[in-house]
């Protein structure tokens, strides 16, 4: 590791798709810079897509959508953010997709803590 570079992204891991727009080499640095954040909170993440969409037809606020979407085990965490410009997009959608992850986290730290007893039908034999 060197100081320029704190973490290894694994580019493997991420699926960056331009819809209308062009993506710069820049853009999709920043676009895997800021998503590479995501993957601090879990290990099993299987795969980030980040779509950033240019859309004319809104005039000239919240031209640029960004979505993602999160590929892990479970339900997959979709999230979407909008604005006028494309980097401000990624930045306000890496945000809600790190707080689903956090708030998926939570849930299921509470799950294994806090277990529910088992509901049946009949009584269990003595044994």
């Amino acid at each position: 590791m060197t100081p320029d570079k704190p973490h290894a992204i694994d580019e493997s891991k991420f699926i960056i798709r331009g819809v209308h727009l062009d993506l710069t080499d820049a853009l999709r640095q920043i676009a895997m810079e800021k998503a590479g954040r995501l993957l601090r909170h879990n290990d099993h993440i299987i795969r980030i897509r980040l779509d950033l969409e240019h859309d004319k037809t809104r005039g000239n606020a919240d031209q640029f959508i960004a979505k993602g979407r999160i590929e892990i085990g479970g339900p997959d965490l979709i999230a979407s953010a909008h604005s006028d410009d494309a980097y401000k997009s990624i930045d306000l959608l890496v945000t809600k997709l790190d707080a689903l992850l956090r708030e998926r986290h939570g849930l299921r730290k509470d799950k294994r803590n806090h277990p529910h007893a088992a509901e049946l039908d009949s009584d269990l034999p003595k044994v």
